[in-house]
Parts: C-alpha cells; structure tokens; sequence
C-alpha cells in the first residue's frame, strides 16, 4: 500500500509553518517557528477523518495528562495544546532533530549508551504507568534525541488516546516492537506488553535491528508476526554483550506476559545491574519518589533536630546513614562552633553544663563524619547478620518453572542473587523467578541475600524436571 501525503498543515496563530516532519496513522508532525518566544517548535496534528466530538473530548484529557508527564527529563516537553479552526486537535512540543530510529541501524550503539537509553526511557514509561497512561508505541523512532544529547520519549497520549476508541484498529501498532498478545488483538496494551516493547526497543538499539528480523530474509509483516508469536529471539550477535543482558531482554520478550519483568521499574533494575556488572556507571532512575517516602524523609530530619541544630540519636542508626544526609543537616563542626559562642539556638546563653553536653554530642558527630568520609560504617551499622533464604520451592507453570521463597527478613538495600543452573541473574526485590523452559529441560535455582555490598550464604538448590511435552 502506498504511503499517503501529508495533511494540509493548518494556520495557527502566532506560529509559521516551515515544513512537514513526518506522518503516522493518527497524525502529521510539522515544523513551526513560534512567534513569542522565538524558537522552533514541533507541531502534531490529529487527522481530520479521526476526529469527532468525543475523540476531542478525549483528546482534552490525555493533553492534560501530557503536560503532567512532560515534566519528566525523558520524556518529550509538551508546550500547549489546542484546537486549530478547521476543528483540528493539536500539539506543540519540543523540537528534536535527530531519531535513534535512524541511527541505530546506521551506526553500531556503545553498549553503554545504549543501556544508558533503556534506563532513561524506561523510566519515563515506569512514570506514565504511574499516571495511568500506556504508550502502546514504544519503538527506536519514537525516541529523539534534544539539543543536548538527552534521550525523550515521544508520541505519549495520541495513539494511547485513539486507542482507546476502536480498541481492534491496528494502524497504529509497529508490529517488530509489539508483544504477541498486541497482534493478536487479546489485548489492547498492558503494562506487560510495555515491557515487552521496552525489551524489543533496547534489543534494537544494541543489535541495530529488530528483534525478530532476519538480515536479508524475510521481514514481511506476516512472516515477523510468525517469528513474534514463538518468542524466541536470536542473540544480539555482538562480542560485548554479556549473558545477563542476553537473559534481561529474553525474559522481557517472553511469550508469557507474566514471565516478564513484573513493571518497567524491574526491568530498570535488571539493567542497572548489566550496567554494575560491566563496571559501568550506574544510569539514575528518574522516577519520582511517592509523598510518602518524602514524609518519612522529613519525620527523620525532624527527629535529629535538637535546639535549631542537627544531632545524632543517642540509640545510632540501624541502617546505613547517607552521606548526603549528613552534609544537608549540617556539619558537626559547623554545630561545634555555634555552641562553643554559648549559642543555644534561641539567642540565650547556654549554662556550663549544657555547654560541656553539648561539646560531647558535637565531637561525636564530628567523629561520626569521618568515620563515615574514611568508609568504616560498620562502627555505625554495628553487626548485621545477612538473613539466609530457606525452602525454595519450584513448579511447572505452562512455558516456565516459577521459583519462590519466603522473604528471611531483608531490609531497604538489601536484596536476592538468584542463581539458575550456574548462572547468576540480575538482583531484584521479589521472592519470585520466572524461567522460560523447553519440555525435557531441568531447571536449577539457589537464591543468596546480599546486603552493604556482601553475600551471605545461598540457599539450597532446587531442581525441577520439565515434561517433554511443554513447549
């Protein structure tokens, strides 16, 4: 079928039209020069055979939505949005002049910046999951690049939004990035299908095609929807990709959704620890901390507040105390000199006795400082046995042997090594592995807590034997 033209672009007050970015299902992407403030802008149009009196009001809703998002450092900046006078949604966003769609099969993607990428537009994803918002189009074309080297996520809402409309319409699905349950219209987007877009998106980017594409074979839609539906894809190729990585994006491209990465916040995880295992630095998360972790943060500083001056609890930590937190409560240098002017804090001269405490309490959180700044925490954190995982239990589930335990009793920052036929997997949180098998396998599993950096003992390894006839 032949790709239609581009739209009329239409007249927008303030804004001048320089020339057509590119097309979709849905919509015309264009080029404005916006009059006050100056700058360059990227304008989406929805197409008028699409819109109707409800698509607009649905339209309204998810531009409120992205203008929540879009705050997000990996996710497109959104500037307004409106209705033009040929009755036209539309959207104003940030101008990118460069797509990874076009790089990454130009040129081979360190494997760094790729993983950094993943991390990045994972979280922007984790983000919108949050907010309630699927973007059903993940894929390397929808991540453009700012004009300072940032990677954003692209195409929120529009899609998600028509979507939502005419659930079996398929226009909008980019079939080499969308889970087999997508393509076969059981579902119309999951957060388990997310997953399995990011998985697919990250592939791309360090193998420098899709997932399911064999170079110079057949790549027709039907013949790839065919590879997809098996789920198996094909190593990457590259010499310098580890195993693990080589697991991540298998399991998150696993033909059962619940054999994947629970949220694109594990699959964050899983590739922070490809990144540690490389020796690579750790790309942050940027996923906003809920209110009550921000309260709890609050309750602890206000805990330590003695008199207008941050102290230590006579009782000490039972975690390990953040260096950053210290420097933002003050030094107990800073503290020292204060007290030793005879200030309490309110303007009144301290007796002696509460001067001499006073000293007492700022040496040792003098003291404190440097023991922290010299790394010998275990002053602080005491002795700390590292709780040992027992019982594992294993079982058949369709396609995968599932492994759980009980939790031993781990803390913020701890967490489980599983080790699967000799292999180590990515740390993670939840008492539960998925592991894809084929019938006549058998599938081993230990699990180890590691906690401030070490690991205790492993538990005992559980074997399960899968029937031949699982596939």
């Amino acid at each position: 079928m032949s790709r239609r033209l581009p739209s009329t672009p239409p007249n927008l007050p303030g804004f001048a039209f320089i020339r057509v970015l590119g097309s979709g299902g849905f919509a015309d992407v264009f080029l404005y020069e916006q009059n006050m403030p100056r700058r360059l802008v990227a304008v989406k149009v929805l197409l008028a055979e699409v819109v109707n009196d409800e698509m607009r009001q649905m339209f309204q809703a998810e531009a409120n939505i992205m203008a929540q998002l879009s705050s997000h450092p990996s996710i497109l900046t959104v500037y307004q949005a409106s209705v033009a006078a040929d009755g036209r949604p539309y959207l104003v966003m940030e101008y990118c002049s460069a797509a990874l769609g076009q790089r990454y099969r130009a040129v081979q993607l360190p494997l760094a910046e790729a993983l950094s990428i993943g991390v990045r537009i994972a979280s922007a994803v984790e983000t919108a999951h949050r907010q309630g918002v699927l973007h059903r189009d993940i894929k390397p074309s929808n991540i453009l690049t700012t004009a300072y080297g940032h990677p954003v996520l692209s195409d929120f809402g529009i899609a998600a939004t028509l979507g939502e409309a005419e659930k079996s319409d398929t226009v909008g699905l980019s079939i080499p990035w969308s889970a087999p349950e997508v393509l076969h219209d059981d579902v119309s987007g999951t957060v388990a299908s997310e997953v399995w877009s990011l998985g697919a998106t990250v592939y791309s980017l360090v193998a420098g095609r899709s997932p399911f594409e064999v170079p110079g074979g057949d790549n027709s839609s039907i013949t790839l929807m065919s590879r997809i539906e098996k789920a198996r894809p094909a190593p990457t190729g590259r010499v310098d990709v580890p195993a693990s990585l080589e697991r991540v994006l298998a399991r998150a491209m696993s033909r059962r959704p619940k054999c994947r990465q629970a949220t694109a916040l594990e699959f964050i995880r899983d590739l922070q620890a490809v990144e540690e295992e490389l020796g690579l630095p750790q790309t942050p998360l940027e996923v906003a901390m809920d209110d009550w972790a921000l309260a709890t943060a609050v309750d602890l500083d206000e805990r330590t507040h003695i008199n207008g001056q941050h102290a230590l609890d006579s009782r000490g930590p039972r975690r390990r105390t953040r260096r950053s937190t210290l420097h933002r409560s003050g030094s107990g240098l800073g503290a020292d000199s204060h007290l030793r002017e005879g200030s309490t804090g309110r303007g009144r001269t301290a007796p002696p006795t509460t001067r001499r405490l006073a000293w007492g309490i700022s040496l040792a959180a003098a003291l404190l400082v440097a023991v922290v700044g010299a790394g010998i925490l275990t002053v602080v954190q005491g002795s700390r046995t590292i709780p040992v995982v027992t019982d594992v239990r294993g079982e058949v589930d369709g396609a995968a042997v599932v492994f759980t335990w009980d939790d031993p009793g781990i803390e913020g920052g701890d967490a489980y090594v599983v080790t699967v036929d000799g292999e180590p997997w990515p740390m993670q949180r939840a008492a539960r592995v998925d592991v894809a098998v084929d019938g006549g396998d058998r599938v081993c599993a230990s699990v180890t807590v590691t906690r401030d950096g070490k690991s205790g003992s492993p538990s005992a390894e559980r074997c399960v034997d899968v029937e031949a006839e699982v596939g």
